[in-house]
């Protein structure tokens, strides 16, 4: 490209982006935004040992 398309590429853009700008409108709720949030969390942990294994430690208490 040359350098007028450049800058007529460049001026396109502003002017495309300045159209797209005015569009836009934000306007806050007039009540407040609530979240409900009803969360359980359960954390279950169990051992079991085997007798079997209970043994093998009792035999191999070094190496445990």
């Amino acid at each position: 490209m040359t350098g007028g398309k450049k800058a007529a590429s460049a001026v396109m853009a502003m002017v495309g982006s300045a159209a797209l700008s005015g569009c836009i409108n934000l306007e806050a709720p007039d009540e407040p935004i609530v979240i409900e949030l009803n969360i359980n969390i359960t954390q279950e942990v169990i051992y079991r040992l085997a007798e079997d294994a209970e043994e093998v430690i009792e035999e191999n208490a070094d190496i445990f």
